[in-house]
């Protein structure tokens, strides 16, 4: 949490928007997984969701399923995010996400999870299907183990909503650009911009905002109105097209592309 805590700390004194990149863990496969974030942090990601492949996606579009699909047939398990983890961790402290539906936390074991993120050096993990209001002991032991957790806002969520997930979120609050599922778009909604300002200034945390972002135009249409924007599909789209070995160098080619580097 600290490293997290420390990210936003250091986006806010330098007045810029910062990348949060997001890769699926095992795929291609377990030990490309890091050489990716590797890349991807080379290239002006400033933290990393990693992805934990599952059966049942629902709030992932096409892309993000067929990479969970992928790393599930080649055997990815729960236990290859703290391996992946912790090989990233030997040599660098970006700050890492878990981005997890609740189903395998629940399998694994929540305080079993929550001891092998730490151990790992997992700083938050991000649920896609947990409502707050059913999130309390997963939270309390999570936050035993210093992680903490994030949950999303959705555009259709009321003041009232936008409250409670503020108050239940650790480190920052996702915002989902769009109803629907993740994947890439061309253009994001012209009234994004005006509900992110508002939403920003009811919010104690940070805020993120991902679903479609993919492009630089987008960058820099959001850049202002958020304190960081989530690049997901098209990172893995670049990564699953083409040669493996090349997986690294396609993920931070697009993140070089989004920032203008």
């Amino acid at each position: 949490m600290n490293r997290l805590k420390s990210f936003f700390r250091t986006l806010e004194k330098q007045r810029r928007c910062g990348l949060i990149a997001y890769v699926t863990c095992g795929d291609p496969d377990v030990a490309t997984t890091p050489q990716i974030v590797q890349e991807l942090e080379r290239a002006g990601a400033d933290a990393i969701e990693l992805g934990v492949p599952f059966s049942d996606p629902i709030a992932d579009g096409p892309v993000i399923q067929a990479a969970a699909q992928r790393a599930l047939e080649r055997g990815a398990t729960t236990n290859d995010l703290f391996a992946i983890a912790r090989r990233i961790r030997e040599t660098s402290q970006i700050p890492l996400i878990a981005f997890s539906y609740v189903n395998p936390v629940m399998r694994y074991g929540v305080e079993r999870f929550a001891q092998d993120a730490a151990h790992a050096g997992i700083d938050a993990v991000l649920f896609t299907d947990l409502p707050p209001e059913s999130a309390a002991e997963i939270r309390a032991k999570l936050r035993s183990h210093g992680i903490a957790t994030v949950f999303l806002l959705a555009p259709t969520s009321s003041d009232k909503r936008l409250a409670s997930i503020d108050r239940a979120s650790e480190g920052f609050v996702y915002y989902v650009s769009t109803t629907g599922v993740t994947g890439t778009r061309r253009d994001l909604d012209p009234s994004l911009v005006a509900r992110l300002d508002e939403v920003r200034a009811k919010v104690r945390n940070p805020l993120a905002v991902g679903f479609g972002i993919s492009r630089p135009e987008h960058y820099a249409m959001l850049r202002d109105h958020c304190d960081a924007v989530v690049v997901g599909s098209a990172i893995v789209r670049a990564i699953s097209e083409g040669d493996p070995s090349g997986a690294a160098q396609r993920a931070g080619e697009v993140v070089r592309s989004i920032l203008g580097h």
